[in-house]
């Protein structure tokens, strides 16, 4: 199996964990946990900052020693908006889930001091990017104009079956702003119906990266450097949760010139 791919470790508790040591790069984390109703976890943020968000069920949130109370509610990934809070570095937080619960904890490294936000619906904005068969739907979680984060980026984007995204392929792993920001990037992934899948090539202009993955229901794509697009087959939609961290909290892409030709059609 590629590196690149991680798949779920199991059906209940921490299913996913992607660190930065386990990846091989320094900014991003990612887990998911599954609980079932009345389980909690737990965890100090220490010198990382964290976006929890409710990939569907209900739970009560605690953070920096606060009752936030219930949040979530989605019983699919494919229908309306998460629940979603902001918990900064040195920080303990604690879901207990009310009904069986999919947790996604986003991490990036803390640089300031920072409140506690609770994301909520009115604050997502949701858009439509792209044309025909390139079309797709992106609720911003977390994006770089909030203000709330040091690092993080967080982003829900739903492809309909038999269309492309993160497309025309870009990329975002040079430091090298204002043109492009290196920023490295997970794909948490979902399926509808859950036995389909899709296909995402993650590739580098000279090729020493280039590898076509086989997107199957929860698992998560790590995207160390180079394009990205990801294609969902007729009949099945995607979702992915997206995580991107780096140097600078800015998403600037490079579109990859021979395919950049598709944005005027």
């Amino acid at each position: 199996m590629s590196e690149l791919l991680v798949r779920p470790s199991g059906t209940s508790g921490k299913v996913i964990e992607i660190t930065p040591q386990s990846a091989g790069w320094r900014y991003v984390g990612f887990e998911l946990h599954k609980l079932a109703a009345g389980e909690t976890v737990s965890a100090q943020t220490g010198e990382r900052e964290v976006c929890l968000v409710f990939v569907t069920g209900t739970g009560r949130v605690d953070a920096g020693g606060r009752a936030l109370g219930e949040m979530g509610g989605r019983k699919s990934p494919f229908e309306g908006k998460p629940a979603a809070v902001y918990v900064p570095g040195e920080n303990t937080w604690s879901v207990t889930a009310v009904s069986d619960v999919e947790l996604a904890v986003c991490s990036a490294p803390a640089l300031t001091s920072r409140e506690i936000v609770v994301i909520g619906a009115d604050a997502m904005s949701q858009e439509v990017r792209g044309k025909g068969t390139n079309t797709r739907h992106v609720t911003n979680i977390l994006p770089e104009t909030d203000g709330v984060a040091d690092s993080l980026l967080v982003v829900e984007v739903i492809t309909p079956g038999g269309h492309t995204s993160s497309y025309p392929p870009h990329k975002h792993d040079r430091d090298a702003l204002p043109e492009e920001s290196y920023l490295e990037e997970t794909y948490y992934h979902r399926l509808n119906p859950h036995q389909g899948y899709a296909f995402q090539r993650v590739y580098t202009e000279d090729r020493s990266l280039d590898e076509v993955l086989l997107i199957e229901n929860g698992v998560t794509t790590l995207v160390p450097k180079g394009y990205h697009p990801c294609a969902a087959i007729h009949g099945y939609d995607l979702y992915y949760l997206n995580v991107m961290a780096g140097p600078h909290r800015q998403w600037k892409f490079y579109n990859q010139p021979e395919h950049e030709w598709l944005l005027g059609r």
